[in-house]
């Protein structure tokens, strides 16, 4: 068998009325643009029938895995549990709400040749209403003043060389995971660029991003990382100091040091 290029770690909660299309959507595109995939479903403590539906899928598709949670952990736990069992070198979460386009969000992998991070943003917030919109407004700006970046989008589907993955500790499990990640990686130096992404208007369920309990855990851990970053300091280290070797930016920046 040949090495797998992407594994797409798909956290799902409850999600029997979109689990089965955002799997059979990802597995479409896979195929389509060649890519040599796995997908990586982790049933995060689901008591509906998601658990069901993707086992029904790995029975006539062999790149389909199953994580089971037996009691939710939160998205960012799930993401990193999939990671640690991906066979990929690169890995990307595409939640399983089947809110993602798998086709517009694998446009971009060719990039990951010349980069360790890919970081989309939507471009069609129109189909979000404006209550959703204004929260990710008020969001991005608070994350980016806070931690000096300048990014349009953190919550999407993000495409991380595994490798820089390796090692790296984070403190939220909620939707902050994807935030924490990548003010941390940035601020290390890695290669990233930002890419145009569409999506769909989620049809089944409300979106778990804005509820309440998510939006007080987001806002606890962030609280955490303005406290390590700013106070304590603990993630001040040097600027590409601790790159991993394997990276793109190791590479690049080893040649800028040896002047070639």
């Amino acid at each position: 068998m040949s090495k797998i290029e992407l594994s797409v770690i798909m956290p799902a909660l409850n999600e029997e009325n979109n689990i089965s299309d955002a799997v059979l959507s990802t597995l479409k595109a896979l195929s389509d643009k060649k890519i040599n995939g796995e997908i990586i479903v982790v049933n995060d403590g689901s008591t509906d029938q998601t658990e069901a539906l993707v086992k029904n899928i790995i029975k006539n598709n062999a790149n389909v895995r199953l994580i089971n949670h037996i009691k939710p952990h939160g998205i960012g736990h799930s993401f990193l549990d999939g990671v640690k069992s991906a066979s990929g070198d690169i890995v990307v979460m595409f939640p399983g709400d089947n809110e993602n386009d798998p086709d517009d969000a694998l446009l971009y992998i060719g990039l990951m040749k010349e980069l360790d991070i890919i970081i989309p943003f939507v471009q069609n917030t129109e189909v979000r209403n404006r209550i959703r919109r204004l929260i990710s407004s008020i969001y991005r700006f608070i994350v980016n003043m806070s931690f000096g970046i300048n990014l349009n989008y953190t919550n999407g589907t993000v495409f991380y060389r595994r490798s820089i993955l390796n090692n790296l500790q984070i403190n939220s499990t909620g939707f902050f995971y994807q935030a924490e990640l990548l003010i941390k990686l940035i601020r290390k130096g890695y290669l990233y660029a930002e890419v145009p992404n569409f999506i769909y208007k989620r049809n089944n369920g409300k979106s778990k991003a804005v509820g309440l309990k998510s939006l007080m855990n987001v806002m606890k851990n962030y609280l955490l990382l303005v406290y390590n970053i700013h106070i304590l300091r603990v993630e001040s280290q040097k600027r590409y100091r601790y790159l991993v070797e394997t990276s793109v930016s190791y590479k690049k920046y080893d040649l800028i040091k040896r002047g070639e």
